[in-house]
């Protein structure tokens, strides 16, 4: 029985092991220049097609969408 236990061990202790080493991470920086996908406005979108004003309406909306002092109907008196 211990002998299997010391076998358990044995074959689980590099499992653990391998989860605590660093892990190389690919590096999109480079001489000062920025080498990712360039950022969009977000009104710069099919929907909202440029407009910066439609798209503050929208987020307007969808905020007080979200408030729940908003959202919640009067109490009944």
């Amino acid at each position: 029985m211990k002998r299997l236990i010391v076998i358990g061990a044995a074959a689980v202790l590099p499992l653990i092991a391998a989860g605590c080493g660093e892990k190389a991470t690919v590096t999109v920086y480079k001489q000062g220049q920025y080498q990712g996908k360039p950022d969009n406005q977000p009104w710069d979108s099919e929907q909202f097609k440029g407009d910066k004003v439609a798209w503050e309406k929208a987020i307007k909306a969808r905020n007080l969408g979200q408030n729940e002092y908003v959202r919640a109907a009067p109490a009944a008196n």
